[in-house]
């Protein structure tokens, strides 16, 4: 029971982003946001790795690029434009992006199963960002860009079979800030100076949710598993919209919690593994470690 209550501290944290962003970061630009999130996160990761990635530098920038740079662009831009009920659900929508793009661009037919919850998902989707909603265009486009980049560093992660995944992590992070700090020059100007009531909010994203965030789903994915994992992700989305109405006082329309349980019905469904599967497990736990 340890393992699991110390993994589901990552989803936790990572669903807080929208919450410590509206309540501590609103007058800090959204991409020195990202900047201080990469920098921070990474530097306080290599106190930990202290090596260089067992990787070759140039998938690293890569990965990083997507995984980070622009992940962290527009995450944060929707952040800063949507609510966080809505930004956190849209971004919960990867694995349903998964099953499509590796269709598509890999020619993997998807299984019944997983077609239905991509389809549920969608519906989802469609109803969360339904015209009576008047949710922010800009701030929509960019939660669903950020999925979409996700989705490319998670595919290329499986293509080039990362092993190192904290050491390669802590070098994204690195990377991918100092590349971030001319882009936050160019489009923003100048840093503003920090003040003492953004501190909070920015020790909780550095820190606790993207430092220590990844250092537990490193260790989850180890102690109990990556398909384990992947239903423990649901909590993202939930705690986002239970601190978005708690803490922000964000309202939301019949049909946005319509779509808000479609979008989560659809992924616990699409990681639900059958009862038969299940009993096999039990019955050949050997094979299960082995694979």
């Amino acid at each position: 029971m340890y393992p699991i209550l110390l993994a589901a501290l990552a989803p936790i944290l990572w669903g807080s982003t929208y919450a410590a962003v509206g309540l501590f970061l609103t007058d800090l630009a959204p991409i020195w946001v990202a900047v201080w999130r990469a920098l921070g996160a990474g530097l306080f990761l290599w106190l930990f790795v202290r090596r260089m990635p067992r990787m070759h530098l140039a998938k690293v920038f890569v990965l990083g690029f997507f995984n980070i740079g622009l992940f962290f662009i527009l995450l944060m831009m929707a952040a800063y434009r949507l609510p966080g009920s809505i930004a956190g659900t849209l971004g919960a929508t990867l694995p349903l992006l998964l099953i499509v793009m590796q269709w598509l661009a890999q020619g993997k037919t998807p299984q019944l199963k997983a077609t239905l919850s991509a389809l549920v998902g969608l519906c989802g989707v469609v109803l969360l960002l339904n015209p009576s909603a008047d949710l922010d265009p800009i701030g929509v486009a960019c939660a669903l860009g950020a999925t979409f980049v996700v989705a490319i560093a998670t595919l290329l992660t499986k293509h080039w079979q990362v092993n190192d995944i904290l050491g390669v992590a802590t070098w994204q992070l690195l990377m991918s800030g100092v590349l971030l700090v001319p882009v936050a020059w160019f489009f923003e100007g100048a840093p503003s100076m920090i003040q003492m009531p953004q501190i909070p909010g920015l020790v909780w994203l550095v820190i606790l949710n993207t430092a220590f965030g990844y250092l537990i789903a490193v260790n989850a994915i180890k102690q109990i598993g990556p398909n384990a994992f992947g239903m423990l992700s649901l909590l993202n989305p939930i705690v986002a919209v239970v601190l978005g109405m708690w803490m922000l006082q964000e309202n939301l329309g019949a049909l946005q919690w319509l779509g808000i349980a479609l979008i989560i019905g659809s992924l616990l469904a699409a990681n639900m593994r059958s009862k038969r599967r299940f009993k096999i497990a039990q019955i050949s736990p050997q094979h299960d470690k082995a694979a």
